[in-house]
């Protein structure tokens, strides 16, 4: 490739970046719905034309401000935490790490995927099937973990890992809820001490410890 077109190219990848970011902030706090050519085209200073042409439509605009969120979701919570050994210190960590990314505001309308499913859990089409099997993914990766911990015994058997993954999850978003409706910031605290609470009732041994938030 010719260094010209090869300059453009990455030129063209940075501007797409750099539109994304702006796209997934607005989404966040005003929703998928709320993003548009003009919009964006008017925040970032730059011509209708040159947003279209990476995008080309609202709907291809909105799946790739998904895309982008889920990779910030990847880069945030889900790599951090697989530096952590399987069951119970990875899930803690999956959880831990996700209420991080809520209390540091990395997007301002709190977590992305929360305020995605609330706008479109009614609205059937491609944006919502993205949204789907993003927030699916999640849940199901926490009850890996779970059954991963069952198996090798830092659970006790009778734990139901749908359940316990379903209540974990629940703690996480009430935390964002409160965050950004009350801005009641302790409730960070109270979803840490929920989480840390079920995972010690589900442990074989009750008095197993769970990481401190600074350790993570």
């Amino acid at each position: 490739m010719k260094p010209a077109v090869l300059y453009r190219t990455h030129q063209a990848a940075r501007t797409r970046r750099q539109i994304l970011r702006v796209a997934m902030d607005i989404a966040s706090a005003e929703g998928l719905e709320g993003l548009s050519i003009g919009r964006l085209a008017a925040d970032m200073k730059m011509s209708k034309t040159g947003i279209f042409s990476h995008f080309g439509s609202k709907r291809e605009l909105q799946l790739a401000t998904v895309e982008a969120a889920k990779q910030v979701f990847v880069e945030r919570i889900v790599q951090p935490a697989l530096v952590e050994p399987r069951g119970t210190l990875r899930l803690t960590a999956m959880l831990y790490k996700w209420l991080e990314y809520v209390e540091k505001i990395v997007f301002r309308g709190g977590c992305f995927f929360a305020a995605a499913s609330a706008e479109f859990d009614s609205r059937p089409g491609a944006v919502r099937n993205q949204i789907v099997l993003h927030t699916r993914a999640w849940l199901i990766g926490l009850e890996d973990e779970i059954r991963f911990a069952i198996s090798n015994g830092q659970f006790r058997s009778s734990v139901d890992a749908a359940q316990l993954a379903f209540e974990l999850h629940a703690y996480v978003q009430e935390a964002n809820w409160a965050f950004k409706l009350f801005n009641d910031k302790s409730a960070f605290e109270r979803a840490r001490r929920s989480i840390g609470r079920s995972i010690s009732e589900a442990s074989e041994n009750q008095s197993a410890k769970i990481p401190d938030r600074r350790e993570q």
